[in-house]
């Protein structure tokens, strides 16, 4: 590549490792809060607020557990795992903004946005390695 595609495609891998390792960083700390409680103020913040969306502690273990998964499995890109820890990433945000607009208000929803953007993003830059897969 030339100096200026060699700038490019630098300046793209600083930005996606930058965009997992904040996507990795929230949500570990998210799922810790989900699966062990061991901050009790948010915890009960988050169960409550799950219960008023009707669903109980049982699916915010769950969440967290996927949470943890994708936290997890994103450092894998150029893989199919990377790419499933993106997309379960995804697949949270997008359930956290739906549970928001319906229940709350657009703006309770804007850290999932982000999140969501992020996620997006590295599902995007990881798509040929779950494309290998189908082809």
């Amino acid at each position: 590549p030339t100096g200026f595609q060699a700038f490019i495609q630098g300046t793209r891998t600083m930005t996606l490792t930058i965009v997992i390792a904040l996507l990795s960083a929230f949500f570990l700390l998210a799922s810790s809060i989900k699966l062990t409680g061991w901050q009790k103020k948010i915890f009960e913040m988050q169960l409550a607020m799950f219960e008023s969306y009707g669903l109980n502690r049982k699916t915010m273990f769950l969440v967290g557990l996927v949470e943890l998964f994708g936290a997890a499995s994103i450092w894998f890109q150029g893989s199919g795992l990377g790419s499933l820890g993106a997309a379960a990433l995804l697949a949270t945000s997008v359930g956290a903004i739906f549970c928001h607009l319906i229940f709350d208000s657009w703006k309770d929803g804007i850290p999932a946005m982000i999140t969501a953007a992020f996620s997006a993003f590295v599902l995007w830059q990881g798509w040929s390695s779950i494309n290998s897969v189908f082809t």
